[in-house]
């Protein structure tokens, strides 16, 4: 791949592009195989991250837990870190980023398998409670996955973000991706 001061060369982001069509041709197969839909269309999310953080973000972990308040979201997954068993992984809607926590016992082995090999900017459903992390970061712990979407393009580095203006003004919607504030502008003036 491509360390952190350079972005992806042409071949490089090719093969990605790549590897994410054979990953969706395996989706494919699975659909024709009657094992699922590649691009599942009834899911309804009906929580949004800025709504949970404005309900829950003043609760004790503790509080949480009492309550035993569950979201169903769905979002661009921008974040993953699998750690074995166990893994993280932050989806952004519309109105903002929240932390999804899944443990392959609680969805199950094949689709905890499945989705570790989930690609950044795929579009992703979670369903579950509502909890707080040791660290105090308002999370769902999931009790069910789904993959809505396929991202087929690699999202663009995350550490420098864009730096091309002519990039940030073509393709708009990777601009809207990857930076907030484009998206807030955008909003409002829309």
């Amino acid at each position: 791949m491509s360390d952190h001061n350079t972005p992806l060369a042409p071949h490089d982001e090719n093969q990605l592009i790549l590897e994410r069509r054979e990953k969706l041709k395996a989706i494919r197969q699975q659909q024709a195989e009657g094992k699922g839909v590649a691009f599942p269309n009834d899911f309804k999310p009906s929580d949004h991250a800025a709504d949970l953080f404005a309900a829950h973000a003043g609760q004790t972990p503790e509080g949480l837990i009492e309550q035993g308040a569950s979201a169903k979201v769905a979002g661009r997954m921008m974040l993953k870190r699998v750690m074995g068993k166990a893994s993280f992984a932050t989806l952004q809607d519309s109105t903002g980023r929240i932390q999804i926590y899944i443990k392959g016992e609680d969805i199950g082995a094949d689709l905890y398998a499945s989705f570790k090999h989930w690609d950044l900017g795929d579009i992703v459903a979670a369903e579950g409670k509502v909890f707080k992390t040791k660290t105090g970061e308002l999370s769902i712990h999931a009790t069910s996955v789904r993959l809505l979407t396929k991202s087929l393009r690699p999202m663009p580095d995350k550490f420098h973000g864009m730096n091309d203006e002519e990039v940030k003004d073509r393709p708009r919607y990777v601009d809207l991706m990857t930076e907030e504030t484009a998206r807030k502008r955008f909003v409002a003036r829309s």
